[in-house]
């Protein structure tokens, strides 16, 4: 009996002081907290500490207009591998095949089979995407984009994210905790194509565009030289500070031809050069030699480094680059070069997004309520232990200890976890704390029913507990199912709620079954118990 109960009360007292353990990294004592112990502790969900929340919608329509683009390009491409004269171009979604002719039909035919047939004229083929590819290029892009993000999130370093879909086309993203909203913003919605482009600096326009213009005044300078801008170029602006420290625009005339794409990237990492961030970036061994290429081909010239069409860098080719490594120099603090590296080494988005809803929600809010969490759990426990001191005397007193054990455990469990704590999670630890009230009733209960018959307290509580035992089981293992199933399927705060309500039916099964049992159990072995307090 004595080693039976040394092992329960070490289970309850290690439980106890490892729960308390793992909490206080939470707490104003985290400084102090060793190296190891500080990756653990409670995490507050977005509406207990503030964070923000998020709605992008991915615009499905310019991922198949993407694709339609791209498969324009590799038809001419394949067209001059074969030897077949005609060229493909894609105009309002369709894509023109000119010129027509069964050789072209049968590549195509052959390369694309998914394509449809529009229009079949001696002058030129007419081919678009069926609604099928449409409706699958649409779904697909959604799921990139899903993943993109919640690499870009990851790398980013929030705790507890929640990333998901929501219908068919929307991303919900919130984000607990940040308080840099425009900077998150900012590093979700980067699309991210990584380019490498050639200057035109032969060309007349280039010696007559002004070198750098105010940061504003990028749409004025296009009107200036609409109808100018040759075939084949565009202009394009890199962000720079100059010597009073002003934000300004440096104008280039950029060949629209890319020479090189991100598709070929390996790595991308912050490198620090006189005190200056920049980023160095790696290409497989295809983008090296491809790299190598771009470099001899076109020494003395200047390659344009582009992101979502801002020029990072323009460094002139002094000589060929072989190595497969570059540099993405600017004028950016450390946090910028930061998310640069997560936006390269996530990879670019499938489509451009479109924002729908941008809420902010403020630590005073979640402060609220927290305080307020905190007033009606106070409250409603305050009345349970009373009632069950009135009702149950010194038998309630034991229920009221497994109850205080009941919360210390869940709150162990989840900072060990770092389950996040959010106020659908807080109502699954009150409803848990009521179902250990009604554990602790039917043992009592059935206590009581023994005593009646005569029975000695030892006798009576250990027949209270075996017919107890079954009913409280049943009970737990059916809502434990609830909770499994609702973890499963559901998602933010449904998952919340199942987490704690999960968690508090198993702690409640310990503490109700072996918690109250063994106090009792130690009343009963040291004192001569002649009536139990019930």
């Amino acid at each position: 009996m004595k080693k039976n109960f040394f092992w329960r009360v070490s289970l309850i007292l290690s439980a106890t002081v490892l729960s308390i353990l793992f909490f206080l990294p939470s707490t104003s004592l985290r400084s102090s907290m060793p190296e190891w112990l500080k990756d653990y502790g409670l995490i507050l969900g977005l509406d207990l500490q503030g964070g923000v929340h998020l709605v992008y919608e991915v615009d499905g329509d310019k991922a198949a207009e993407i694709t339609a683009e791209r498969i324009a390009g590799s038809l001419t491409n394949i067209f001059k591998e074969k030897g077949v004269d005609a060229k493909a171009e894609l105009l309002n979604l369709e894509i023109n095949v000119k010129p027509g002719g069964d050789k072209a039909e049968k590549v195509i035919n052959e390369s694309y089979p998914n394509l449809e047939l529009v229009t079949k004229t001696e002058g030129m083929l007419v081919y678009k995407l069926s609604d099928k590819e449409i409706s699958s290029i649409k779904d697909l892009s959604a799921d990139q984009a899903l993943e993109t993000i919640r690499n870009r999130i990851d790398a980013f370093g929030v705790s507890e994210p929640t990333i998901m879909r929501q219908g068919a086309s929307e991303i919900v993203v919130q984000l607990p905790g940040v308080k840099d909203a425009n900077r998150a913003i900012e590093l979700v919605g980067k699309t991210a194509v990584l380019e490498f482009k050639l200057l035109d600096e032969e060309n007349p326009l280039a010696l007559e565009l002004p070198g750098s213009i105010e940061a504003d005044k990028e749409g004025e300078l296009l009107a200036q030289y609409a109808g100018r801008i040759p075939e084949g170029d565009e202009i394009l602006f890199e962000k720079v500070s100059d010597d009073l420290g002003n934000t300004i625009k440096r104008v280039y005339l950029v060949k629209k031809q890319s020479m090189m794409t991100g598709d070929f990237l390996t790595e991308a990492r912050v490198n620090i050069e006189q005190n200056q961030p920049y980023v160095g970036i790696s290409f497989n061994s295809t983008g090296a030699e491809i790299f190598k290429q771009i470099t001899t081909n076109n020494v003395k010239k200047r390659l344009a480094i582009i992101l979502d069409n801002n020029v990072y860098s323009a460094p002139s080719i002094n000589e060929p680059i072989a190595g497969g490594s570059a540099q993405i120099t600017g004028s950016y603090t450390m946090d910028e070069a930061k998310d640069l590296v997560i936006v390269l080494r996530s990879g670019s988005l499938p489509a451009p997004l479109k924002m729908l809803q941008n809420v902010t929600v403020g630590p005073s809010l979640g402060k609220d309520s927290i305080d307020a969490g905190i007033k009606a759990g106070l409250i409603g426990a305050l009345m349970v232990i009373i009632f069950m001191i009135v009702y149950y005397k010194l038998s309630g007193l034991i229920a009221d200890f497994a109850l205080v054990l009941n919360i210390v455990f869940l709150i162990g469990v989840l900072s060990v976890f770092k389950a996040t704590l959010t106020m659908p999670g807080i109502a699954g630890i009150i409803l848990a704390i009521g179902m250990a009230v009604d554990s602790n009733v039917l043992m009592f209960e059935r206590m009581r029913d023994e005593l009646r018959l005569g029975k000695t307290p030892r006798s009576a509580i250990d027949s209270g507990y075996d017919k107890a035992f079954w009913t409280i089981f049943d009970s737990h293992v059916t809502t434990l199912i609830t909770a499994v199933v609702l973890f499963q399927f559901g998602t933010g705060p449904i998952k919340g709620f199942a987490v704690t309500l999960g968690w508090g039916v198993l702690i409640n099964l310990f503490t109700a079954l072996i918690g109250t049992k063994t106090i009792f159990d130690i009343i009963t072995s040291k004192y001569d118990i002649k009536r139990l307090s019930i």
